[in-house]
Order: structure tokens, then sequence, then C-alpha cells
């Protein structure tokens, strides 16, 4: 095991899949002579070269669109959305056209295309570029949609998702990227559609998304001095959902609370805690309790931001709330 950054094991993924495909390639904005605006593609121009390493301009529906069309031709494209807030301009190319043509087409035309997109706030970086949007991609039937919290779920969701054959979305908490972690030597893959128990307990199920994973963790372990024992089940991927190992906590724990930084109002998290309750309401002691940001933009001021978003103390919250 060697120690990363978040960013370093984003790029040492896609530099593995690019020494291993000649057909991998990277496009976006600031991604080459900048290496990317939180350094995931750091050094991959210098290595492979602009046939391989495409700047573009701010341009989103073209990045999706060159990205789309070069997977249908055989191409492998890793194409990165400066902030997930940018991909709205280029929502067509996303939901209606790459999510759609393997359907389309009886499954005759594969679409290996990776999207890469920094998500959720917390740099003061004000309402259109802080928001939290995975909801809308898990919306679209087509899409796969992948989330790590950590450096060596980056590392292996990142290579699982550049060798499928279907569009994966992979969503990056800006907050994540300066962040380090154990990570494998062996670049294997971590199947898309598996959980992870970060932490495990008897008392309440915490299932949490990227950045909320490490505020679980520290809920969790905060109210371990009060005899409470939390366990923190990771999704890592929003769609295909692992309900197997999610169930097979709640089963243990009877009780379920439900964190993500997007706001509440229409998120994933309710479409998570809808499963629950349709599947597993018998086996529930109480209420099911989401957490989530206000239904607000995001503001700039780093007081009201930090109000706005989930912090600790409110799935601390959440979690008394249920027991």
């Amino acid at each position: 095991m060697v120690t990363k950054l978040y960013s370093e094991a984003i790029r040492d993924a896609i530099r593995n899949e690019m020494l291993r495909n000649p057909d991998v390639y990277c496009i976006g904005e600031d991604i080459g002579v900048f290496n990317g605006s939180f350094g995931a593609t750091a050094g991959l121009l210098a290595e492979f070269g602009p046939g391989r390493v495409y700047d573009t301009p701010i341009a989103e529906q073209a990045i999706t669109g060159i990205a789309a069309g070069s997977a249908l031709t055989g191409m492998v494209p890793v194409a990165e959305i400066m902030y997930n807030d940018f991909m709205l301009c280029a929502a067509d190319q996303i939901m209606n056209q790459a999510a759609k043509f393997r359907y389309m087409y009886g499954g005759g035309m594969k679409v290996p295309m990776t999207l890469r997109m920094a998500v959720g706030g917390g740099l003061q970086c004000a309402a259109q570029h802080s928001q939290s949007l995975e909801g809308l991609l898990v919306h679209i039937p087509g899409l796969k949609v992948v989330y790590p919290s950590t450096p060596a779920d980056a590392q292996g969701l990142i290579i699982a998702a550049i060798r499928d054959e279907n569009p994966v979305v992979v969503c990056e908490h800006e907050l994540l990227y300066q962040t380090t972690g154990e990570v494998s030597e062996t670049f294997e893959p971590i199947p898309i559609g598996k959980a992870d128990v970060k932490k495990e307990g008897s008392d309440v199920t915490v299932i949490a998304t990227g950045l909320c994973v490490h505020k679980a963790l520290d809920a969790a372990k905060a109210l371990a001095e009060e005899g409470v024992s939390v366990e923190v089940v990771d999704p890592r991927s929003l769609f295909p959902l692992d309900k197997e190992t999610i169930y097979k906590s709640i089963s243990k724990t009877h009780r379920a609370v439900v964190v993500t930084e997007e706001c509440k109002r229409g998120a994933w998290s309710a479409e998570m805690a809808s499963n629950i309750a349709e599947d597993m309401f018998d086996s529930l002691k109480s209420k099911i309790v989401r957490v989530g940001a206000l239904n607000t933009p995001i503001p700039f001021a780093i007081e009201l931001e930090s109000l706005v978003i989930p912090q600790t103390e409110d799935i601390i919250q959440a979690i008394k709330s249920v027991m």
C-alpha cells in the first residue's frame, strides 16, 4: 500500500489506463498545460502529448459531444467537466444522447465514456460552482454514477469507469482532492455497484456519500463516547445501487439515516430513503431521517455556506433523533 492524495489517485488511475489502452484519451478545460483545476490530470500532457490530452475552450457541450461521438467509434474518452454545475450546459449530450445510444441501437453500439466532474461546496465558490447535482444524473436511465470518498475508491472506480462499455459519471467532491489515504500499488478496478462499509456498528446505519462519509465517521466517533454504535455505509455507486449491503446493515441496526450534500428537495437521498421505506419498512424501529443542504443556492460567505451545507453536528443530531 502507498499513501496518495485523492487527486493523485485519480491521475494515476487515468495514467494506468492510458498506458494499458492506446485508445484512452483525456479531454476538457485546463486539463493539460494547467494540470487540471484540482490537479487530477497533472503530468499527463507532458507524458502523452497533445494527441491524447486535449485542452478545450470553455465549451461543455463540445467536450461531451466529442467524447460521446468518439466513444461510438471505438475511442475511450475521459472527459472532465470542471464543476458539475457546468454539465447543465451539456445536458442534451449527456442525458439525451450518450445515455440513450446503446438502448436506441439495440445494444449494438458501445459508449465507453467516462465523465469526471467536481461536485459540492466548501471552497467559497458560490452558487454556480458548488452544487451537488448527482440526483439529476441518477434519474437518467443509461447512465452509471459513482461517487468515491477516498483515494483508494477514486483509483479503483476510475479504472472501472474507463473499462466500462457504458457512459459512467464520476462525482468528485472538491474538498477531497487534497485528502490522503492508502491505495493499493496494483491497479485493480472496484466493481461499479458495490458499496463499502466504512465503519461497523450495531445501533444505527448511516448511508453517506462523498465528503459526507468523512463527516459521518466523525459523528460516529463522537457518538461512540456516548455509547451509540454507528455503522457507516458508503454506497460508492449511486447507480447501480448495492441494496444488498445497505439492507444487510439496516437489518442489523433497524435504523437508517441518509446523508448527502445535495439540497434535500428531489435529492438522491430521497430515492435512497424511498427504497428503504418500500423494501425494509417492517425492519425499521424508527423513522428514516435525511440530512442534506438547505433548499437554497449555495452562498459565497463562508459562514453562510457552512450553515447551508450539512455538518458533523447535523449528522449527530439526526442520529440521536432516531435512537
